[in-house]
């Protein structure tokens, strides 16, 4: 059979056919745009709730500005339901599960990550996956900031979305108490010294829960079973010098550790007040933030531990019966988008880390970047993994039995 044979026009026009084809995004592009366009087409018009720790006004104020900013330009509502407790959220999208609601639930959106995120992924409660398919993650530093996609040792599998790091670190005031240590095992001698100069916030808040978890990969002979299921240790081995550390400590803090701050905004008031010399903090530019907003005295200082602090990445994920699920992806994305993200680093707004991976950023993002912590360094040394997250619950219950009211 003869070959066909094309006219010099013909080929011409399949030539410049096929110069168009070569200039088209592949076909997987064009339908990730095609996917999340329908997804901006039906966020428009809706109210997101999101469920959030309230206990921060600064951190309130950057939430409400993000939420008009996905008004301005996407037509999205945003409510900030502020929680004091994020178990109490989980615990309602549970309920509602069982109560056979599996559409138009009351959350849309959850500030989440560890032992909680660990709970809403085994018992199915999350919509997704989700998170990785959205335009902003593209920027997320997978490889340098493994906690993005890690959270507590628990693979994230695009089911929440990250939009800051945290790093535990002591806010210290300098001017007074130059000598704070940072190895735990010396913080016992410094506070005899010093009595009712120094406390943590009573755990289940996150902060005193860090302070234990802290202290007990500082001072446990077996750190390494504090990075497996709780249920496979032997707990009272594994914890045993760290109740041995607290009992020690406790009667030289602030009220003779009768009483403990409910909040991490609590124990900062204390420092601001010169009651105590120092505070815990997750975020290593929350001292610096707080000097810029005259909470806190200039000679402030920021401490990482000895042999490293507990370091963790928070997320936010959407709730499988959410009402709003195209508005709350819209908002996640907002929420890590360059703007956004140079915002929430901030000394002026927070002093959040950033998730983005810098080199994928323009040079006068980079730039902004610095300027908005005034060319300070996230970094307060080396990062500790955070243990398991079946840990959590286990501590916070001992600890109570222990020394709480």
């Amino acid at each position: 059979m003869p070959s066909k044979q094309f006219s010099p026009i013909q080929v011409a026009v399949l030539g410049f056919a096929l110069s168009l084809m070569s200039l088209a995004p592949p076909a997987s592009a064009q339908s990730a745009d095609q996917d999340w366009s329908q997804t901006l087409t039906a966020a428009a018009g809706q109210t997101v709730f999101f469920n959030a720790w309230g206990g921060d006004e600064r951190i309130n104020a950057y939430i409400a500005w993000a939420g008009d900013r996905v008004k301005e330009d996407h037509g999205v509502t945003v409510r900030h339901v502020k929680l004091s407790d994020t178990a109490e959220a989980v615990n309602r999208v549970r309920l509602e599960k069982q109560a056979g609601k599996t559409s138009k639930g009351s959350i849309d959106l959850l500030w989440i990550n560890g032992e909680n995120f660990a709970a809403m992924k085994a018992g199915e409660l999350l919509f997704g996956p989700w998170a990785e398919q959205v335009p902003a993650f593209g920027k997320v530093d997978v490889v340098g900031k493994p906690t993005t996609v890690l959270d507590f040792q628990t693979p994230t599998e695009g089911l929440e979305a990250p939009w800051g790091m945290a790093q535990f670190n002591v806010i210290v005031d300098d001017e007074n108490a130059p000598d704070f240590p940072t190895d735990l095992g010396a913080l016992i001698e410094w506070s005899a010294v010093n009595p009712g100069r120094f406390t943590y916030p009573q755990p289940p808040n996150f902060l005193g829960t860090t302070f234990l978890k802290q202290a007990a990969l500082a001072l446990s002979s077996h750190p390494d079973a504090l990075y497996e299921p709780v249920e496979t240790a032997d707990f009272e081995r594994v914890t045993e010098s760290l109740w041995a550390f607290l009992d020690a400590l406790h009667p030289n803090l602030w009220q003779r550790g009768r009483n403990f701050p409910a909040s991490g905004p609590a124990a900062q008031q204390l420092l601001s007040d010169g009651e105590t010399a120092a505070t815990l903090s997750l975020f290593p530019l929350e001292g610096p933030a707080l000097v810029t907003a005259d909470t806190l005295n200039a000679a402030t200082v920021v401490k990482g531990f000895d042999g490293g602090s507990i370091g963790n990445t928070h997320f936010v994920a959407i709730p499988f019966n959410s009402s709003a699920s195209a508005g709350a992806q819209v908002f996640a994305n907002f929420l890590m988008t360059p703007e956004a993200q140079i915002r929430k680093q901030s000394l002026d707004a927070w002093g959040d880390a950033t998730v983005l991976n810098e080199a994928s950023l323009s040079d006068a993002q980079r730039a902004a970047l610095l300027d908005a912590t005034n060319g300070l360094s996230v970094s307060i040394g080396p990062v500790l993994p955070e243990p398991h997250p079946s840990w959590t619950d286990a501590l916070e219950a001992a600890w109570t039995q222990r020394y709480g009211s």
